[in-house]
This record gives structure tokens, sequence and C-alpha cells, in this order.
């Protein structure tokens, strides 16, 4: 006790004669907020990955928006990007094109695969930055589009629709007046305008009881 006393006057005796210099020097002012921001970012940087991850799949033109071996776009394919030029605040002008898996290899000749699978997706990019550019018009926005080969990202179609489905059965509720209740300027079992309730017994009178003698 005797020590925690002596600290205390030191610390005390210390902050007098440094001032608030003396007095940071001793402990942190900031604790918690520090630390606690310090946990925070520590938590948000192992989602970092997965959220990047997943934009550039959100932002991804695959192989099924064109028809099958062109660089013709599909309704789906302008679709995608309309959805994606529309976003708030702001679209990202970066877009990512999956690489063309739609044509046909000859294991003969392995080179020219290599070769129309590069001219494809060079046609694949000036398709959508044309349709962009015509979409985009006097908004001044500039699309740059990367060819990139990722994993076509998909779920179980019956999975996804038995969970759907169970989703709309989940929602409850009325868009009339409750159950129970009466209408606008009505009753429903209650008391009418200005007297008791049906079957109500009558008031008692002062000093006594309904039904009985006073007391």
């Amino acid at each position: 006790m005797k020590g925690i006393v002596t600290a205390l006057c030191v610390t005390s005796g210390l902050a007098v004669v440094g001032g608030c210099d003396c007095y940071r020097n001793l402990v942190d002012p900031c604790y918690p907020e520090r630390y606690e921001y310090a946990a925070r970012q520590e938590v948000i940087a192992a989602f970092a990955p997965q959220v990047q991850n997943g934009h550039f799949l959100d932002q991804t033109v695959w192989n099924y928006h064109f028809e099958p071996g062109s660089d013709k776009l599909t309704p789906g394919g302008l679709e995608r990007l309309t959805y994606l030029v529309r976003r708030r605040p702001y679209p990202d002008c970066t877009l990512y094109l999956a690489t063309a898996h739609d044509i046909f290899y000859d294991p003969a000749a392995p080179n020219k695969y290599e070769e129309q699978r590069a001219t494809l997706d060079q046609r694949r990019i000036l398709a959508i930055q044309n349709y962009l550019a015509a979409e985009t018009s006097g908004r001044h926005l500039s699309f740059e589009v990367v060819v990139h080969d990722p994993p076509e990202t998909s779920l179980a179609a019956q999975a996804m629709g038995i969970s759907v489905g169970k989703m709309y059965l989940g929602f409850q509720g009325t868009l009339g007046p409750a159950v129970g209740t009466g209408a606008p300027g009505g009753s429903s079992g209650g008391a009418p305008p200005g007297g008791a309730p049906t079957g109500a017994p009558a008031s008692a009178p002062p000093g006594g009881s309904a039904g009985g003698p006073p007391r």
C-alpha cells in the first residue's frame, strides 16, 4: 500500500513539475481507443482479400455473355454491362473479361488455338468498349477491360430454388386492419358509442356495489 501511495505521489509531482509532456510520457492518453482501432484493422484486413476477389468476379464478363465462339454480346451480356455502369455512387471503370474457352481446340495445332483465343479476346474487349461508350454517352467515362482466367462461380439451382422459396414463405403480416379489430368508425366487440360494452353490468351507485345493498 505504501508503495502505491509513493508511486502516486511521485507521479503527481512529476506531472506538476513537467506538465502535460511528462504525463504523456508516463501513460498512454489514447487508451483504449488506439488499441481498439488496431484490433479492428486486423479483423478487417483478414476479409480484404475476399472482398477484392468478390469484386473482381462481380466485374467479370463471362464467356456465356457472348454467342459461342463469337464477339457478339447476348441480350444477357448487354444487360450485365448495363448493370455494371449503373452502380452507385459511381461505376468501377475497370472490367474483367474471362478469356475465351468456347473455341475449338485442335491437338495437332496447339499454336493455332492460342492465336484464336488471343484474337477472340481482343475482339470481345472491343465489343465491350463499344457498347459501354454508347451506353454512357455524355458521361465522359473511359473503361478498361482486363483479361483474366477465373473459375466460374455458381450455385446449385435446386438448392437455390429451395432457399429462395423458403425465404418468400417466411414473410408474414397483413395489409389491412388486424384480425379482431373493427373498421374505422366502427367497433368489434367493444363498447358502443356513449355506452358500456354489451352485457356489462350497470355502474354501481355511489357508496355501494351493483346489485346489492349499500355498505
